[in-house]
């Protein structure tokens, strides 16, 4: 991941090869405010709305703004729309939302449009990073090598590239008697995939540049340009962390049930429960992950029912009122916990607060766009079908990774 430099500086302005000194950055210090900037209007035609669509159950905008968020590195970020759904995702995934104007929200608006729309209203910024929303496989550590080049060592732009093996040939048109021609290789010398170093291509995941060459040049590329090599890399699932979840707190209906109560002729009524959620239940106690089942002043469940939810999950039953985080911030007070060591699961707009709170928190596949929003991981599973069974295998991979950092953290001290 060597960042080279990749184009020469326009003839004229008496820029070199050497990498600039210091004393040329905008602000000598350092303090230069960085923006993170991802572009995300809601008129796409191709899937319509595509940057909140659900991708291993997080939207897709989520994906790049948790990288941002968690990289540490930009002093704000921001997402630019024209779409309330967007911007309410953007807000429950931490970010400040541009609403851009019209004039930029066109289908033939360019991205350095709405780039240099957002740069001139916002002046403090020195340093935009645009990152793709169409960018899940971004990683903080990315963001970094990236923004250290702009930040310690003098370049004006920076973009991301990856390497491909391929052999490129000129294209034909159909019914011309033009022959094609090898754009990148010798036939008679056809390298083998280890001898060439392949070429590298743009991929789209990101362009940082200074609001000097955004405004002033009006290119997201110019001055002293240098990019960035992505190595392949599967998604970005969050900041592993040495804490995993210590208790979880699950809404009864629409989590562990559908949500209906059936009744029979004789006035009684009755809730399904799927087997499967109340094994997933024994794993997290199996984990000593203590788990507490909620049932909310709006949908009560019956005493008798309750002491049956007892017996089977061996479960605390807790009722809340019309907004839980009144009563559940006292209980993680109590067990001298913070929000981060809890998993909190819901299904409704009364859950909200806890999903936005809490250190991991999940919604059924089947519950209302204010709850998905809100949470950090939606599941495949519908409530009562075993929604809660896929949440608690979420928990239990995370706390292994969390193990396995911690395991690899050990053996590099011992070993460096």
């Amino acid at each position: 991941m060597d960042p080279r430099e990749t184009v020469d500086p326009p003839e004229g302005t008496g820029q070199t090869d050497e990498l600039l000194p210091a004393q040329k950055l905008s602000k000598a210090d350092g303090k230069r405010h960085v923006a993170a900037l991802i572009l995300a209007r809601g008129g796409s035609k191709g899937i319509p709305l595509k940057n909140i669509k659900l991708l291993a159950g997080v939207p897709l905008l989520g994906w790049v703004l948790r990288a941002a968020v968690d990289s540490g590195m930009f002093q704000s970020v921001w997402v630019s729309t024209d779409h309330d759904e967007i911007e309410k995702v953007a807000k429950a995934w931490g970010a400040q939302v541009h609403r851009r104007s019209p004039e930029v929200s066109k289908d033939s608006s360019s991205s350095l449009e709405t780039i240099q729309e957002f740069s001139r209203l916002t002046p403090e910024v020195d340093v935009i990073c645009h990152l793709q929303a169409t960018s899940p496989c971004l990683h903080p550590f990315h963001l970094k090598g990236a923004l250290e080049l702009i930040t310690e060592q003098g370049y004006d732009s920076v973009f991301s590239v990856v390497r491909r093996h391929h052999f490129r040939w000129k294209e034909i048109k159909q019914g011309s008697e033009e022959k094609t021609l090898p754009l990148n290789l010798i036939p008679t010398a056809r390298p083998r995939r280890q001898d060439w170093d392949g070429e590298l291509c743009e991929n789209g995941s990101f362009y940082f540049s200074t609001k000097e060459m955004l405004l002033k040049e009006q290119i997201m590329q110019g001055g002293k340009v240098a990019y960035y090599e992505m190595l392949p890399e599967f998604g970005y699932f969050g900041a592993p962390s040495p804490e995993v979840v210590r208790l979880m707190f699950c809404n009864i209906s629409g989590c562990l049930t559908g949500g209906r109560i059936f009744m029979s002729v004789s006035g009684e009524e009755m809730v399904s429960i799927n087997i499967r959620d109340t094994r997933g239940i024994r794993m997290l106690q199996k984990e000593d992950i203590e788990v507490v089942l909620l049932t909310s002043d709006m949908d009560p469940v019956a005493k008798l029912l309750t002491d049956r939810l007892t017996e089977r999950t061996g479960c605390r039953v807790v009722q809340v009122g019309d907004e839980p985080l009144h009563l559940l911030r006292k209980m993680v007070e109590e067990k001298q916990l913070d929000w981060k060591d809890v998993a909190y699961m819901g299904s409704d707009q009364q859950d909200v607060s806890c999903l936005n709170l809490a250190g991991m928190s999940a919604v059924p596949g089947d519950a209302p766009n204010v709850a998905i929003n809100a949470s950090k991981y939606t599941c495949r599973k519908m409530g009562g079908a075993g929604a809660l069974r896929e949440f608690a295998e979420h928990i239990l991979l995370q706390k292994e990774k969390a193990k396995s950092h911690r395991e690899q953290h050990r053996i590099d001290r011992i070993n460096f």
